[in-house]
């Protein structure tokens, strides 16, 4: 489906980055893996080659440039031109605004804002001049409202949110789509110590906080990885050449 098409895929090493390599490896896509933990991407890469898929693991922290940039580097040289960008990579602080410090409120901006930004200016170009392009942010509900204590993390997925819009204008007549997703409580590591932050604050038990996220949605569940995937996935697709700029939100209908 993919026919062979690059594909760079940061966060890869847990959670939804490392199933989207997976999916778009088993789509046809060659996948470069990107995360700060090398042993994570390293075993992706090996799991999507065991099953017949090529795949490149790179050791990569997108806050910073020089990383973005020697990922795509590698990626280009190893694998070929870059036509599929899914940033998954993400942090997810947890603090009352007042006491978020300095060094929390960067590390956010950074981490999962600039992120994807530095990752969209490499590889934008090169989408442009094939005229064929997908780019997927991996963002949150918390992209499009509000809620006690995540206040860097709101403000990192709403400015991930501006950036999508504006680089899918830039590029609509090009044959590039931007696009973002923006999931409600996934089952993932990056929850498990959230709720593992709950229970350190609260004193409540494992089950009962997450009891209390999964009470967050109408569906009362978390959602899983694979549902997430799937739509990347779709939207790498031909037939979803059509949507552009949008945030896809998968919440069981908590943001309307």
């Amino acid at each position: 489906m993919l026919n062979q098409r690059c594909a760079v895929v940061t966060g890869g090493g847990r959670g939804i980055g490392r199933e989207v390599a997976r999916d778009l490896a088993a789509a046809g896509a060659r996948v470069a893996l990107a995360a700060r933990t090398l042993s994570e991407v390293e075993a992706a890469a090996a799991e999507i080659r065991a099953r017949g898929g090529a795949a490149l693991a790179v050791r990569a922290d997108v806050s910073r440039v020089e990383d973005v940039r020697a990922l795509f580097q590698q990626a280009r040289a190893e694998l070929g031109p870059v036509s599929i960008l899914v940033s998954a990579a993400g942090i997810a602080p947890s603090a009352t605004v007042v006491k978020t410090s300095d060094e929390t409120w960067h590390q956010a901006l950074e981490t999962n804002l600039s992120g994807p930004f530095y990752c969209l200016r490499e590889a934008l170009p090169a989408m442009v001049e094939a005229g064929w392009g997908r780019v997927i942010n991996v963002a949150s509900i918390a992209a499009r409202t509000g809620a006690p204590y995540i206040a860097a993390y709101a403000a990192s997925k709403h400015g991930l949110l501006g950036l999508t819009r504006c680089a899918a204008l830039e590029v609509a007549t090009r044959g590039v789509t931007v696009n973002a997703v923006c999931p409600g409580y996934v089952d993932t590591p990056m929850v498990d110590a959230g709720i593992a932050r709950i229970v350190e604050k609260t004193g409540i038990s494992p089950e009962q906080a997450r009891r209390h996220l999964e009470e967050m949605s109408p569906q009362k569940r978390m959602y899983t990885v694979q549902e997430v995937s799937a739509l990347v996935r779709f939207l790498c697709t031909e037939e979803a050449r059509g949507i552009n700029g949008q945030a896809l939100t998968i919440d069981g209908g908590s943001v309307l």
